[in-house]
């Protein structure tokens, strides 16, 4: 599902087995509209929570989230800025006694025989943009196919190297 959060990204999947996936929360203002959204989907727990990257109009509704779910794995790039968003999030994330995993290309989130998802970006360490940082994602169950680009611009899209031909597609900017 994809939420309306205005300019940002926010995006629901429940998956096949009830395991659930967020990736972004959009602005701050919109914390309780995806929390509301996803206790509309009987879901109380957050079993991998995706920031694609540390802009606000996706990873500002995420302190919410973590405050009011139970989050299983949290997936972060290694991109950094000094916002009070960012390093509000980081703090809320600590004070839970939770862990951040690395997104970057190659890390697989889930794999079983008919379901799996993994990073196919970042490919690179840095950028000079904080859009090119967003984690990609590719779902795939049985034979289809979704990829989720968060703001990857052409920089960070050029470095992709995996087949990301898919059914569905996110487009960033």
């Amino acid at each position: 599902f994809y939420l309306d959060v205005g300019q940002g990204d926010s995006i629901f999947i429940k998956l096949p087995e009830g395991e659930t996936m967020l990736i972004d929360a959009g602005e701050e203002e919109y914390g309780e509209k995806v929390a509301e959204t996803l206790r509309n989907f009987n879901t109380s727990k957050i079993d991998y929570l995706i920031a694609t990257h540390p802009h606000t109009d996706h990873i500002g509704g995420m302190e919410h989230i973590v405050n009011n779910f139970e989050i299983g794995k949290i997936y972060m790039t290694n991109a950094v800025t000094t916002t009070a968003t960012f390093e509000d999030l980081l703090d809320t994330i600590k004070s839970k006694g939770l862990t951040i995993e690395r997104a970057k290309s190659g890390v697989k989130i889930l794999s079983d025989v008919n379901l799996s998802a993994h990073f196919v970006a970042p490919v690179a360490e840095s950028y000079k943009e904080l859009n090119d940082y967003s984690a990609v994602v590719k779902l795939t169950y049985g034979e289809n196919s979704f990829v989720f680009t968060g703001d990857a611009e052409k920089k960070a899209e050029d470095l992709i190297r995996e087949n990301i031909k898919c059914d569905v597609l996110k487009i960033a900017h």
